[in-house]
């Protein structure tokens, strides 16, 4: 399955003005790059896939928000939210700051 362009373009429109963001193809997604860290991404399951601080990911889990699982394994600090997590614009441009804040704290690549 191919990501969902809606979502794409949401993600884009919430991450539009921020420096250093590339989008790149990955893992059948499209994925948003901040300063060459993968910040957020469209997945292949039709929703967002979000990079955050693994202790800060694991507060964030809930019934709309999962750990990521990539071939049988679970991806600290990666997030998969379903479209009830980012069902506003308001709530995905929550989720594309706290992706893009944690992206910046990471050292450059």
């Amino acid at each position: 399955m191919a990501y969902d362009e809606g979502l794409a373009d949401r993600i884009r429109d919430a991450i539009d003005g921020q420096p250093g963001v590339v989008e790149k193809r990955m893992f059948g997604g499209l994925a948003f790059l901040v300063d060459g860290h993968m910040a957020i991404a469209a997945n292949s399951k039709g929703e967002a896939m979000a990079h955050l601080d693994p202790d800060v990911a694991e507060e964030l889990l809930g019934p709309h928000v999962t750990r990521t699982v990539m071939r049988g394994r679970e991806m600290r600090g990666w997030l998969d939210l379903d479209q009830e997590a980012t069902a506003s614009d308001t709530e995905l441009a929550e989720w594309v700051r706290r992706t893009v804040d944690y992206a910046r704290s990471l050292p450059p690549k």
